[in-house]
């Protein structure tokens, strides 16, 4: 069981921090291995930014997460990096996930992530 000064620092990581993008892992065939950190990412950014809104859409109505999604796949990644790391220089929290697993390994991701280490806006890992 965590002490006081580690369960301040656990339901701080629930919240994301403004101009912060969460690259949030989901879960590749069963929606019981999202981990609560994800689920309260998810819930409370921004925007997130998803591979194809339509699969995203499912898993987020699953868990009963209705928060604005944006489209960032292989076919608009250029034009939409910049953009998201623009909102994210103006303080906002974007999650960025993929249909399944991380993002950024097998599918969209790169860009943005480069471009936020570019900038200087922090890159903060959230596994599923």
């Amino acid at each position: 069981m965590p002490g006081p000064e580690e369960s301040s620092t656990v339901n701080a990581s629930l919240t994301p921090e403004s101009g912060s993008l969460y690259v949030v892992a989901t879960p590749l065939g069963n929606l019981a291995d999202i981990s609560k950190r994800a689920i309260s990412i998810l819930d409370n950014v921004s925007l997130i930014a998803c591979e194809d809104t339509r699969v995203s859409g499912k898993l987020l109505s699953k868990l009963g997460i209705e928060n604005r999604t944006v489209s960032y796949h292989d076919n608009n990644e250029r034009s939409m990096a910049p953009k998201l790391a623009e909102e994210l220089a103006q303080g906002k929290s974007i999650a960025l996930i993929s249909d399944a697993g991380t993002p950024g390994l097998s599918d969209p991701g790169f860009r943005l992530t480069r471009e936020c280490r570019k900038q200087g806006i922090p890159v903060v890992p959230v596994p599923g």
